[in-house]
């Protein structure tokens, strides 16, 4: 392995919750008799960061309500429902085949930092895991300076970041670091192809990939 580093976006990335992110919004949304997101396509669709981009699309007006409510209602709502999310298949062996060959492994994720390692424990994966990097405040803001702050105190030898967003690309290369992109979170495969990096189906390719490397 030529990395020294693996870092892992969370959200989307080892873990599957894109239903949890649906099925949170519909709550807002209905509440708010506004239309419901019908499924993974029309939420691919709309998915962006900064998030509060992704709700102006949806049709919240911060004109008329506070961001940080709608913030906190909607972590609320994704408490319940990433309660039945899993890990994407293929990941656990991905972990094993990275610390097996020495590789220090970070989470690096524009969560909440205590309901980020609640949630890794909870998975039964922090063991696998030399950091975990989170935001100190639950509205998903850029993780871009967090990410600056780790490469300077870290100076990984070489470091690759795996994500689900073209925002976990932007971040890979604000740090100066390699990405690749699975599309099985929160963006399309279409999405991610911009990006000009490897960008795989599963779990189980990116293992593959790396195998005939």
């Amino acid at each position: 392995m030529i990395y020294s580093h693996i870092i892992w976006d969370f959200n989307g990335t080892l873990l599957d919750d894109v239903m949890a992110g649906i099925k949170s919004e519909n709550v807002l949304l209905s509440r708010r008799n506004m239309p419901l997101i019908e499924n993974i396509e029309q939420y691919h669709k709309y998915f962006c960061f900064p998030i509060v981009e992704y709700y102006k699309k949806l049709g919240h007006d911060f004109d008329k309500e506070d961001y940080n409510d709608l913030a906190i209602e909607w972590v609320t709502e994704y408490l319940k429902f990433s309660r039945e999310s899993r890990l994407h298949d293929g990941i656990r062996e991905a972990l094993d085949k990275f610390k097996s060959q020495g590789c220090r492994q970070i989470i690096l994720s524009a969560s909440e930092k205590e309901m980020l390692t609640r949630q890794v424990r909870e998975l039964n994966i922090h063991e696998y895991f030399d950091e975990i990097l989170g935001l100190d405040n639950i509205h998903a803001n850029s993780k871009f300076e967090m990410a600056k702050e780790w490469v300077k105190a870290e100076k990984p030898r070489k470091a690759l970041f795996i994500g689900d967003t073209t925002h976990d690309y932007e971040v890979a290369c604000g740090m100066n670091v390699d990405c690749v992109l699975v599309a099985r979170g929160h963006q399309s495969r279409e999405t991610l192809l911009k990006c000009g990096v490897p960008v795989f189906d599963t779990f189980y390719d990116m293992l593959s990939y790396w195998e005939k490397q």
